[in-house]
């Protein structure tokens, strides 16, 4: 037998999963792996996707008639770039039925929230917000993982409207896929987020977008070696997520771009005042503070 989701008597025989991509294929397959007892239904905005996540064994039923994927869903995940989250939840709100709990595995909380509670109205309690912190420069079903999640935080950012049961429900979905859960506020994960996640992405985009914009590019990639790879890795992940991704938490995002023009300032300075002591001693409080990081994710 497998195991079966359950709170406070209420069984999830049936996960609609929005997006059965990277992350949507990846719980999935790892609900799967732990031996969750419930029937997947893929939905996607082309039936070659859906099929690729059928013919992978990712989902059960692969649907593109709403109203037909979303009848008696336990739980409902939206797994789309963002922008799609207004559009998809009006599409399934004259669908919901009283108890089927709704959440989401954005990299923006503050505006998908303000969405679902636009769109869902009274229906609002049942919807919690989610992050998973882990991905792939890869996109599409085929880059779907079973073991994405293990290990993982995964952010979940309830309201004080959110019902208890729909936040055990999903607690529950993600520590089957092997996650940790963290809860904070939408405000708090997106400065959070803005610093560590979204500003690293960008700088990574710029560097990669500037250096192919020169005209001795080609010279130049072809000196570029691991440094230039490491650095600029994520440069490689999917443009119409990131794209959605800057613009929803724009806000905050632009406070850490001036935060990180200053610091950039700052080492200018040094470089043309020849400072080597200041110089050295940024590297030095930056490496061991990289250094001790790195030690606590071992």
């Amino acid at each position: 037998m497998g195991l079966i989701l359950i709170i406070q008597d209420t069984v999830v025989k049936k996960l609609v999963i929005f997006g059965v991509g990277l992350i949507g294929g990846s719980v999935a397959l790892a609900l799967k792996k732990a031996g969750v007892n419930t029937q997947i239904v893929g939905v996607g905005r082309t039936r070659q996707s859906l099929n690729e996540a059928l013919n992978l064994g990712i989902i059960d039923v692969a649907e593109s008639d709403i109203q037909a994927a979303v009848h008696d869903a336990d739980v409902i995940m939206l797994a789309a770039p963002v922008a799609q989250t207004t559009q998809i939840l009006k599409s399934i709100q004259p669908f919901l039925q009283a108890n089927t709990v709704i959440t989401d595995a954005g990299s923006t909380k503050g505006d998908v929230l303000n969405s679902a509670k636009t769109v869902l109205g009274s229906q609002f309690n049942q919807f919690i917000g989610g992050h998973p912190i882990a991905g792939a420069e890869k996109s599409g079903a085929a880059a779907a993982m079973a073991d994405l999640f293990v290990a993982k935080n995964v952010v979940l950012t309830p309201t004080d409207e959110t019902n208890p049961e729909a936040v055990n429900t999903v607690t529950t979905l993600w520590r089957d896929c092997g996650a940790n859960i963290t809860t904070m506020s939408a405000e708090q994960h997106d400065a959070i987020f803005a610093a560590v996640s979204h500003l690293p992405h960008l700088l990574a985009f710029a560097l990669v977008d500037d250096i192919a914009s020169r005209p001795n590019a080609s010279q130049l990639f072809s000196f570029a070696a691991s440094g230039f790879r490491d650095f600029t890795r994520i440069a490689g992940s999917h443009p119409e997520m990131w794209r959605d991704i800057s613009l929803a938490n724009r806000q905050a995002l632009i406070n850490e771009i001036s935060a990180f023009e200053q610091e950039l300032a700052t080492v200018k300075q040094l470089l043309t005042q020849s400072d080597s002591a200041g110089l050295e001693a940024l590297f030095e409080r930056a490496s061991h503070a990289r250094n001790q990081w790195a030690k606590r994710q071992q």
